[in-house]
């Protein structure tokens, strides 16, 4: 079988959000003089083997119940159109969740050692992110399905991406840090609310129900707006509480693309016009984690 439709399934243009919280945490790090090489490569090699079996899932589980129909407007999904057969995706699935177990206790060992203690914790984590990048369309009642996505998205790709990064460098925790972890879970819910907006009518007629479905595609714009304002404030108050330096402002390059982004939610007049929004916001996103990461760090 060609490589060309596992590539696409595997959907890079989302792959740039899955490194984020690895930059932001290791950077982090740096700052507070805790950063390893070999923990940044294998949280790197770890999440996004995260988010292209997250990709994976999505493609098999619509497909297998019945939410991908011919009104979609998304990427094209390699089951359903018969480019990949449902038995090879599940096989794919299984083979992607078996790497990223192999990366995760990598990097768990590497993190923590063989303390006993934290290596449950942190596996019950890593537990926890596969379960939930499966389960959000896999399964007789996935949570994506009933509005939940968003909450999974903000822990996993925020909070505990970051946070976990920061903490198998350098050993320690601090509560300010909870800020731009919010701010990198906050834009990765903002890439999910760009796809949940695009397929909105799909969505709502094959009865999958996501928050855009449940609020309405006004009430999702304004959604959007929180979502964005509420994690350039975050990462605003988190410089302002440890300000040493005018280069750590370097991460308001990011804005202009999301000022763009805001614009297009509020005028747009079909899903398809939002088509290179989730690419755009997955890109401000890794442009945030780059120059926030950089202003630490110089």
């Amino acid at each position: 079988m060609s490589l060309k439709p596992w590539i696409a399934a595997f959907r890079l243009k989302t792959l740039p959000l899955a490194v984020s919280n690895t930059i932001v945490g290791s950077a982090l790090a740096v700052m507070n003089g805790g950063f390893r090489w070999s923990v940044f490569w294998l949280a790197a090699i770890t999440t996004v083997l995260l988010q292209i079996l997250s990709n994976m899932a999505n493609d098999y589980g619509d497909f297998v119940n019945g939410k991908d129909t011919a009104e979609r407007v998304g990427p094209k999904r390699m089951v359903q159109s018969g480019e990949i057969s449902p038995k090879q995706m599940l096989t794919g699935i299984i083979l992607i969740g078996n790497l990223s177990i192999i990366s995760g206790v990598a990097l768990i060992l590497v993190g923590i050692g063989l303390s006993v203690i934290k290596f449950m914790l942190f596996g019950l984590l890593g537990i926890g992110a596969i379960a939930a990048a499966i389960r959000y369309t896999v399964g007789k009642n996935p949570y994506g399905y009933r509005g939940l996505g968003d909450i999974f998205v903000f822990i996993f790709f925020g909070l505990v991406g970051v946070l976990g990064t920061y903490f198998l460098h350098a050993q320690s925790f601090r509560w300010d840090l909870l800020l731009p972890a919010s701010t990198v879970g906050l834009l990765s819910v903002g890439v999910l609310n760009m796809n949940n907006m695009r397929d909105y009518q799909a969505d709502k007629n094959a009865g999958k129900h996501t928050i855009v479905v449940a609020m309405g595609e006004r009430n999702a714009a304004y959604y959007h707006l929180f979502l964005i304002v509420g994690a350039m404030i975050f990462a605003i108050v988190f410089t302002l509480l440890n300000y040493h330096s005018a280069w750590q402002w370097l991460f308001l390059l990011c804005t202009p693309l999301l000022f763009l982004n805001l614009k297009k939610v509020f005028t747009y007049k079909n899903g398809l016009e939002l088509y290179p929004e989730l690419p755009r916001v997955s890109m401000a996103t890794l442009i945030f984690s780059l120059t926030f990461g950089l202003g630490l760090i110089i």
